[in-house]
C-alpha cells in the first residue's frame, strides 16, 4: 500500500502567480480550481479572500430568487392578510343580510316547504331553536353572496406562484367558478329541493303525522343547495385536473359510457321519487356537465399542446 502511494503522482498545480492576476476568475483557473463545481457564491472570492459581508450575502440570494418569490413568513403574512380580509367581507355581508332576516326565513327557507304540501310542518324543540336557526340561515345567505370574493381571495394567494402564461389563461376562473357555483345553487333550491319535499310529504302512511325538527329541515337545506353547487363544480375541476396533466380529454372520452351510466345510477339514489322523469331531471345536468368538463380539458389540452410546441 506505501509502494502504491509513492508512485501515485502529485497533481500538477498550473504556473502562475494566482495573487498576481487582477480577474479572481482567472485565478482560479491558474490555482487549478474548476469553475463548473463553483456555487453562486462563487463571486465573493476576492483576491483578499471571501467577501462574506451580509450585504454581499442579501445580493446573492436576491439574484438566485425569481421574481416576486415570497419566503415562509411572507406566505404566513399573506394567509393572515387574505384570511381577514375574507373575514370581514364576509361579516359585512352577513350583516347586510341580518337585515333581511325575516323575508330569508319566511320566504327562501320555509318558502319551498309551503309549496311542496301543507302536510308538512316545522317544530323548534330546543329553546334556543329559532335564534339558532335565525343565525344559520343568516351567515350561510352571506358565505352564498360573498362566495365571489372569498374565490377571489384565493385566487390572490395563488396566482403568484403561477407563470405569465398561465395568469393570462385563467383571468375569467373566478367568474367561471362562480357562476358554476350559483348554477348549482339554483339547481338545488328550485329543481331538487322542491322534487325531494313533495315526495316526502306524499310518502308514508296518513296516520303518522309530518312533523319536521326546524334544525333538521334547516340542515337538509344547507347540504342539498352546497352540494349541487359544489357538483356543479366539475367542469373547473376537469379544468384544474387537465392543466396539471392528471386528465385528458381523450381519457374522458373512453369512458364516457360508463360515466353516463354512473351518473345515472347516481340521480336514482340521490332521488328520492322512483319516478323515471324526475331521475332523468337529476341525471341529466349531471351528464350535460360531465360533456363541458370534455370540451374544457380538450382546449386546456391543445393550449398545453401549443406551449410546449
Amino acid at each position: 500500500m506505501s509502494q502504491e502511494n509513492e508512485s501515485t503522482p502529485s497533481p500538477q498545480i498550473p504556473e502562475g502567480n494566482p495573487q498576481e492576476c487582477g480577474d479572481a476568475a482567472a485565478a482560479r483557473e491558474l490555482s487549478g480550481v474548476d469553475t463548473k463545481y463553483m456555487t453562486p457564491y462563487a463571486h465573493m472570492v476576492t483576491d483578499q479572500g471571501v467577501d462574506a459581508s451580509p450585504e454581499k450575502r442579501a445580493d446573492v440570494a436576491t439574484e438566485s430568487e425569481p421574481d416576486g418569490a415570497l419566503n415562509f413568513m411572507e406566505h404566513l403574512e399573506e394567509i393572515r392578510s387574505r384570511l381577514i380580509k375574507t373575514t370581514i367581507a364576509l361579516l359585512v355581508v352577513t350583516a347586510l343580510c341580518a337585515t333581511y332576516a325575516d323575508f330569508l326565513v319566511n320566504e327562501i327557507l320555509i318558502g319551498p316547504l309551503k309549496r311542496s304540501s301543507e302536510g308538512l310542518v316545522l317544530q323548534n324543540l330546543v329553546p334556543y331553536g329559532q335564534v339558532s336557526l335565525y343565525f344559520q340561515v343568516v351567515f350561510f345567505a352571506g358565505f352564498i353572496i360573498s362566495f365571489p370574493f372569498i374565490a377571489w381571495q384565493i385566487w390572490q394567494f395563488v396566482a403568484p406562484g403561477l407563470h405569465e402564461h398561465e395568469r393570462k389563461a385563467s383571468r375569467f376562473s373566478i367568474l367561471f367558478i362562480s357562476l358554476c357555483f350559483f348554477a348549482g345553487i339554483a339547481f338545488g333550491y328550485f329543481v331538487f329541493l322542491p322534487i325531494s319535499l313533495q315526495f316526502f310529504a306524499g310518502f308514508g302512511t296518513t296516520l303518522i303525522k309530518n312533523n319536521i325538527s326546524v334544525q333538521d329541515y334547516v340542515s337538509f337545506f344547507i347540504g342539498t343547495l352546497l352540494t349541487a353547487g359544489l357538483v356543479f363544480e366539475l367542469p373547473f375541476i376537469s379544468y384544474i385536473l387537465s392543466k396539471i396533466g392528471l386528465l385528458t380529454p381523450a381519457f374522458m372520452k373512453f369512458y364516457r359510457k360508463h360515466a353516463i351510466v354512473f351518473l345515472l345510477i347516481v340521480a336514482a339514489i340521490v332521488t328520492p321519487s322512483t319516478d323515471l322523469v324526475t331521475q332523468l331531471i337529476i341525471g341529466l345536468p349531471m351528464i350535460l356537465l360531465y360533456e363541458l368538463s370534455i370540451l374544457i380539458s380538450a382546449r386546456v389540452h391543445r393550449n398545453n399542446a401549443a406551449l410546449k410546441s
